[in-house]
């Protein structure tokens, strides 16, 4: 028995689904609302004490930690291989990981926080937002996601760490593209769990109407874009569970935001 705790808009949540899809393992879903803060609620904190999203549970084990789980997919699961057997491309496939978990996917909540989330948020009126920002455990994302969530909501792209997350995540494009001018995929010619684990990242950026980022001069990037959207679950385990009000929000806001996020990146 597999149940997995997501969220439409979660990017850890939706790599997760998408190796769950590719194994083609069967799993009850159960919808976690973050922009609301039914992650704080206390019979969810003992399956994820951090309070976000996504955790599996698998005949019994709890299993947090995105990258992790994905790799626990691919391990305990029949169906298509999802690592490379090559140890020189598994260590390639391992690095997108490494670098989702120490640079961009904090750069990632960032720029969704201020491009859309924190207008999301702020509908939850003064003393909703005060109840949402306090219920953040101490150690969440990072040890200073508290913190900086109360500042992004509240300054937005004037917040101080802002603009320095915004172009990691536009370096970590042109590092894609680059890698990508010399293979089909970013491990190789092969499909494997980079590729899965990056999807979410720049389908965040093209639901926040922000593919001008990649579309007008990474044209590699641009490829693999049209590649991983074109593959069978896509649309069902990317698409499909982000509710229509939350992707009408991504891309309203973000399409609002864009020229912020291009001054930051100077352009």
């Amino acid at each position: 028995m597999v149940t997995l705790y997501h969220h439409g808009s979660s990017v850890c949540a939706a790599k997760v689904r998408l190796a769950l899809y590719e194994k083609e393992v069967e799993f009850d879903a159960k919808y976690i609302d973050i922009l609301k803060g039914e992650q704080f609620d206390p019979e969810f904190l003992k399956i994820n004490p951090k309070a976000v999203v996504p955790s599996l549970i698998h005949n019994g084990h709890i299993l947090n930690e995105s990258t992790l789980i994905c790799e626990y997919i691919d391990e305990a699961f029949d169906g298509p291989a999802l690592s490379p057997t090559d140890p020189v491309l598994r260590h390639k496939m391992r690095y997108w990981g490494q670098v989702l978990d120490v640079e961009l996917h904090i750069a990632c909540g960032v720029t969704t926080f201020v491009s859309c989330h924190r207008h999301i948020i702020k509908r939850l009126g003064p003393q909703g937002v005060e109840d949402f920002l306090n219920a953040t455990p101490d150690q969440s994302v990072t040890s200073e996601w508290k913190d900086q969530k109360r500042r992004l909501i509240e300054m937005g792209f004037e917040a101080p760490d802002a603009e320095n997350h915004i172009k990691t995540y536009d370096r970590y494009l042109q590092k894609m593209d680059d890698v990508l001018s010399e293979s089909k995929w970013l491990s190789g010619d092969e499909y494997s769990l980079s590729d899965i684990n990056m999807t979410p990242y720049i389908n965040r950026l093209d639901m926040l109407s922000m593919s001008s980022l990649w579309e007008e001069d990474r044209p590699h990037l641009t490829r693999w874009f049209d590649q991983v959207k074109s593959r069978p679950y896509f649309d069902e385990c990317i698409l499909k569970w982000c509710p229509e009000d939350l992707t009408r929000d991504l891309k309203t806001f973000g399409a609002q935001s864009l020229p912020e996020v291009l001054a930051a990146l100077g352009r």
